[in-house]
Formats: C-alpha cells, sequence, structure tokens
C-alpha cells in the first residue's frame, strides 16, 4: 500500500496533492469545501484580495478531471461561499467547465451553499456510495460504512521550538469511523485536525503521513 492511501474495506482511497480524494475501486473523485466567490463576497465587505484563486479553483478541477478520467465528481459541500456570492460571470465559467465534463456530478449541499443552483447543478442530502457515508458535516455513518465529508478545513499544525508550520491534512479517525477531506478551494483557511486522528498532510506537491507522535495542537471545530 503506497504512503498516500489508505484501504478501507477492500476499497483504495487515494490523497491525492490537489487535495481531492481518488476512490480507485469507483473511479471517484472527491473534493469538498471549494467555496467560490469568497473572493467576491469579501471584497464587497472592504476586504481587498486579489480573485484569480477562482480561475486557479476551476483550472485544478478541470486538470484532475483529465488526469483521473473519474467516473464521476462528488462535491462535498460549500462549492460556493455564500448563495449570492457567485457573479453572473463566475457562474457563467463555472457552469462551463461543469458542462464540459464528460460525467456525472453530484453536489452534497453544505452549510454555505443551501437553496443554491449553478445551471443544471443542485445540491442534495448526504449519500451512500458502496460503504462510503458522504456527507458535508461530519456524521454518524450507518454501520460499516466510513463517513468521508468536508467542512472541518483540517491542518497539521507542526511545532519545532519556536517554529510552526500549518499544512492541510487529510484526517482519520477510525473509532467512528470518519475521513475528513481538506478544503480545497484557494481561500478557505484551516482550523487544527482531531489530535486523535491519523494525518496525512499536503505539502510541496505532494502527501506525506504524519508520524505518530509529531506536536500538534489542539483540535478547534469551525462554527457552522
Amino acid at each position: 500500500m503506497s504512503v498516500n492511501s489508505l484501504q478501507w474495506n477492500g476499497q483504495t482511497l487515494v490523497f491525492l496533492p490537489e487535495k481531492a480524494l481518488w476512490v480507485e475501486q469507483q473511479r471517484l473523485l472527491l473534493i469538498a469545501d471549494v467555496h467560490l466567490g469568497k473572493a467576491d463576497h469579501l471584497q464587497a465587505h472592504g476586504i481587498a484580495i486579489p480573485s484569480d484563486g477562482e480561475r486557479a479553483n476551476l483550472e485544478r478541477i478541470a486538470q484532475l478531471s483529465q488526469r483521473w478520467q473519474p467516473a464521476e465528481l462528488i462535491v462535498l459541500g460549500d462549492l460556493v461561499h455564500h448563495p449570492k456570492a457567485v457573479s453572473g460571470k463566475l457562474e457563467e465559467r463555472v457552469v462551463a467547465l461543469l458542462g464540459s465534463l464528460n460525467y456525472p456530478i453530484t453536489w452534497v449541499e453544505g452549510n454555505h451553499d443551501r437553496r443554491r443552483r449553478l445551471g443544471q447543478l443542485q445540491g442534495q442530502p448526504p449519500l451512500s456510495r458502496q460503504g462510503l457515508w458522504l456527507s458535508h458535516e461530519p456524521e454518524i455513518p450507518p454501520e460499516g460504512q466510513l463517513n468521508i465529508c468536508g467542512h472541518l478545513h483540517p491542518v497539521s499544525i507542526l511545532r519545532q521550538t519556536s517554529d510552526q508550520m500549518r499544512l492541510p491534512c487529510f484526517s482519520l479517525v477510525r473509532s467512528i469511523p470518519r475521513l475528513v477531506l481538506p478544503a480545497f478551494g484557494c481561500l478557505t483557511g484551516g482550523f487544527p485536525a482531531d489530535r486523535s486522528s491519523e494525518q496525512w498532510v499536503v505539502a510541496d506537491e505532494t502527501v506525506l503521513p504524519l508520524p505518530n507522535g509529531s506536536p500538534r495542537r489542539r483540535a478547534w471545530r469551525p462554527r457552522a
């Protein structure tokens, strides 16, 4: 088994440096927390930040699709940042990109994008895919299933003496069981992952397992 993958009940889950998850046997591509329109939303509230992150987000989706040729793309919530945050121009670009993909796209509704549509695409409740319970917010999965979710934007905080580094991570708590994906979007920030979790960090365009015993901070959950 590769150091950047996880075997779970006969399925191979591959952690991608683009902060996405590949489910090999089902050929599913999973991402969470893109937060499209966040730059425009912050700019509208007087915070001066560039908008080129939206282009980068869409390009990464297109590149992942071309590389992996998935049977289905599943977005685990918060595709958009706010129901009114996506400009008409950005929505046109998103709809054009999604329309160019030659496979189904499923959008699990998140707390930021409830009751939002993008073209023909609309959010839906959590769902099951062959032993994987897919949701936006963390949930207790049905018996025998693994909850894969987003929402928490997990990061590993590594410290050594006075130095500190924050890295997005995949966070697995086997006792639930639950796997939390890092936030896909460029402007999403992050919060410390559960201290009890196994973690795989994204750094320098690769994914590496975090050794047990590495110094970490206490986990903190974002408000819903």
